[in-house]
């Protein structure tokens, strides 16, 4: 499946609910939000049933996100779907973690090969005020970590840097990451939502940071990078024992080479982060159409998928809606 620029589109991350159970800053407001009727959110078998479809366009890895997709119920069993009857042998999640320490082994026999984990500090008092989350959440992510690796599953951790709240944690989570032999990606934050009110750390800024802990910083050849086929740019530092990723969608867009769309908890076709754009699946598949008529669908709307998205800049229809509501 080619979008209008010529892009291989191979990539698709599924959004199983919009429910969370943390209340990340960036994310979602303190109070919540509105979420869609569960009459309204593909079953699992409609999910699959779309996956499938774009495996036979071209589909090759699947990412389930959410909200966080743990709180959905079933979510090894739509692992197993996607595996057995979609026939994907790459089949990823993002996750912050909570849920994870009682899980992580079932996840890996249904079929999971990866999971990213949302970590943004190594503090107690700072999780608290990032994610709204009084207790010991902390501990229970760390316990998760430990147990994804105790499963064999393959980790990256996701750090989300915001000036004057998180900064102090880059240099803790890189020794974290190194200590656990796990990669670790710092993403710039996207001005979506409720992120627009924090400022971000631009990549440059934070390269220059870990230069003066770590010494003169190589990039990773795309041909060491292993598994990961994103568009995280790793380095090496010289005092550094392990790659740290670098994922830049503001100061440096990696739009030309994106390979991804996105099917929302409803059953919408996204094909950009930012931009409302895309087609609804749910609807014409309830009301009984044939899986060649969801492929025209799915193939028209993936040609118009934009050029690039403007972030950047003040342009653009910017889709109003927060991450939590989209499925990052």
């Amino acid at each position: 499946m080619t979008d209008g620029y010529g892009r291989e589109i191979d990539y698709l991350r599924i959004s199983l609910t919009d429910k969370c159970n943390l209340r990340c800053s960036y994310c979602m407001p303190r109070e919540g939000i509105r979420h869609i009727e569960h009459k309204d959110i593909l079953t699992l078998e409609e999910t699959g049933r779309l996956a499938h479809i774009m495996s036979e366009l071209g589909i090759n890895r699947v990412r389930l996100t959410g909200g966080e997709p743990l709180v959905r119920r079933g979510v090894t069993d739509l692992i197993r779907i996607l595996r057995a009857e979609c026939g994907l042998n790459e089949i990823s999640m993002t996750s912050n973690g909570l849920l994870l320490a009682e899980c992580a082994g079932e996840l890996y026999d249904a079929g999971l090969t990866d999971i990213n984990i949302s970590l943004d500090t190594l503090r107690e008092e700072c999780f608290s005020y990032i994610t709204g989350y009084d207790g010991r959440g902390l501990k229970c992510v760390l316990d998760g970590i430990d147990s994804a690796i105790e499963a064999g599953l393959r980790i990256k951790l996701n750090c989300v840097l915001m000036k004057g709240i998180n900064e102090e944690d880059i240099i803790p989570l890189t020794e974290y990451a190194a200590d656990k032999e796990v990669r670790i990606r710092f993403i710039e934050l996207m001005p979506i939502g409720c992120a627009g009110r924090f400022e971000r750390i631009s990549t440059d800024d934070l390269i220059g940071r870990l230069e003066e802990k770590y010494g003169l910083p190589t990039p990773v050849p795309d041909s060491m990078k292993a598994y990961d086929k994103g568009p995280a740019e790793y380095y090496t530092f010289q005092e550094y024992s392990g790659q740290i990723g670098f994922i830049s969608p503001i100061s440096h867009k990696f739009c030309d080479s994106c390979r991804r769309v996105r099917l929302t908890a409803e059953g919408f076709l996204k094909l950009c982060l930012q931009y409302p754009d895309g087609v609804d699946l749910k609807t014409p598949m309830r009301s009984g159409v044939k899986d060649e008529e969801l492929k025209k669908l799915m193939i028209d709307a993936v040609r118009g998928k934009p050029a690039a998205h403007s972030f950047d800049t003040s342009r653009g229809n910017t889709d109003k809606r927060r991450m939590v509501e989209i499925g990052g």
